[in-house]
């Protein structure tokens, strides 16, 4: 017997799944979506426990009132539509060929053509206990029908409450002769004419003459007669999913709290880790763009010099960069993007020290930031120019083509290290027009044996900041000591304000 190759996958209610998901607080509670604007306002979507309440499409805001203990959310299409890339990205680990069917404005539902991964995710009810485990994991709550035909799959995939419904090949029209009407793709037209007529299931549908029924509604008829038995064939158009790390979240009053806006921000990580490791991922960055009260926007990116996978790490380098950076007003939406990168491991040396673990080392890098500001810690980085003391902080950073060299001889290398005085030493110095003489230092003087130089440098004479030095390399020593070795270092002189400074010495 043919396994069914197509999964379809039903999210009902999926205004509200998509607002509720970055809200567990309110998973106890009847909760209603409102679309439209004032004084429009219609419910469009509501959960399982609002359903119960009585509640029901179409209730106006008047309507909704006189309910004890019921929450009412405006519709997000920005949360929508995130909520949307992540099951299609979700599908996509599964198989590329997708389909979105769109049925209702209140459900969204997509057809996954899985011939040919049996070998991968076993037989059809094991690839639908994975599929649902899968989305189950971004908090959707999903309803899956597998049929040997496309439309089969999508009709039976909205009376699967219950779990999963599978259509054998060949016993579709029987297994969809229980299904009401509006399990098929009808229009408001065709749905009044077969009540006019008497009919109510797909089964009485699929029971009526194709000649008879084409006449009454042409090809339509034949097509609805095809979809009742399951016999309709389709030619699938696949959707295009693009892997993007995006979640968004608005509030309905503002969050002035930074406690209140990382408990948000926890469980946006976390769907965040689950959809890059599904794709062998770590988060390379995460950008906040929080929208405020006042209009405006506060944008701030972490990134770790490491990919990482860890939501502690993530959301503690998070609180940091918010305490040193706190936004200006009430925040009213949270945009989440995150960059991926490769989870990549650094292998280090036999007999190489020990370093400090990545992420503490981070976290700490993160709490020095705060403290000193992020001008002030890093790396210094040597700038393109002959300019005395030109350096800038960059960030401290891992590169992707780091080598290690393990057998390599550190004692048979003559390295000579140059230590720089920061700032500069001032010195008295005695000198001719040709050559250095003599210089004091901590109250030593310095008679000069040997000197190289001068060495002319100077720049930035278009602008204020405008420098002119000469520059020696020094062998002297100590007046009346000769058995203590030789000083070898580096003396500047300042040509604008006419000073000598002992810039760095060689040890």
């Amino acid at each position: 017997m043919t396994e069914p190759s197509y999964v379809c996958v039903y999210v009902p209610e999926f205004p509200a799944q998509a607002r509720l998901r970055f809200r567990p607080e309110l998973a106890s509670t009847p909760v209603a979506i409102l679309a439209s604007d004032p004084p429009l306002e219609q419910v469009c979507s509501a959960n399982a426990l609002a359903f119960r309440l009585g509640i029901t499409q179409g209730m106006t805001r008047a309507e909704l009132d006189s309910f004890v203990g019921l929450s009412v959310l405006k519709r997000s299409d920005q949360e929508e539509r995130s909520a949307r890339a992540a099951l299609l990205e979700v599908a996509s680990a599964f198989t590329p060929r997708i389909e979105v069917n769109l049925s209702t404005t209140s459900a969204f539902g997509m057809v996954l053509d899985m011939a040919g991964t049996s070998r991968i995710f076993g037989s059809t009810p094991q690839a639908l206990k994975s599929i649902q485990c899968a989305f189950s994991d971004l908090r959707f709550f999903t309803q899956l029908g597998a049929s040997s035909n496309f439309h089969a799959a999508v009709c039976i995939a909205p009376s699967a409450r219950n779990g999963p419904l599978i259509l054998q090949t060949g016993r579709e029209k029987e297994l969809l002769a229980s299904l009401p009407l509006s399990s098929l793709p009808l229009t408001t037209s065709q749905l009044e004419t077969l009540a006019l007529w008497g009919l109510h299931t797909v089964g009485e549908l699929a029971a009526l003459p194709e000649v008879e029924l084409i006449v009454r509604l042409g090809q339509a008829g034949k097509r609805l007669r095809l979809l009742a038995r399951g016999e309709h064939p389709h030619l699938m158009v696949p959707e295009e999913p693009v892997f993007v790390l995006e979640e968004f979240i608005s509030f309905d009053s503002p969050v002035e709290l930074l406690d209140s806006l990382l408990f948000i921000l926890g469980p946006i990580l976390d769907l965040l880790l689950v959809r890059a490791q599904s794709h062998a991922y770590a988060l390379a960055s995460v950008t906040l763009q929080l929208g405020l009260e006042d209009g405006g926007e506060h944008k701030r990116t972490v990134k770790p010099a490491l990919p990482v996978l860890q939501r502690d790490v993530l959301l503690k380098l998070l609180h940091l960069d918010l305490q040193a950076h706190p936004p200006g007003a009430g925040v009213v939406s949270v945009f989440v993007r995150a960059e991926p990168g490769d989870r990549s491991k650094i292998q280090l040396g036999l007999f190489s020290p020990q370093l400090p673990e990545p992420l503490r080392l981070e976290i700490m890098l993160a709490r020095i930031a705060a403290l000193v500001g992020e001008e002030r810690i890093g790396r210094a980085k040597l700038r393109d120019t002959h300019r005395p003391d030109s350096f800038t902080m960059e960030r401290f950073g891992v590169s992707g083509d780091v080598s290690m060299e393990v057998n390599r001889s550190i004692d048979s290398l003559q390295i000579t290290a140059l230590r720089r005085f920061r700032p500069p030493i001032l010195l008295s110095v005695q000198h001719s027009e040709a050559r250095l003489k003599a210089f004091s230092l901590h109250g030593k003087r310095y008679t000069v044996q040997k000197s190289y130089g001068p060495w002319r440098k100077s720049g930035d004479w278009w602008s204020a900041g405008v420098w002119s030095c000469e520059e020696w390399d020094v062998c002297a020593t100590t007046d009346g000591n000769d058995l203590e070795a030789p000083m070898l270092c580096v003396v500047t002189h300042d040509l604008l304000q006419h000073r000598w400074h002992l810039e760095a010495m060689y040890d």
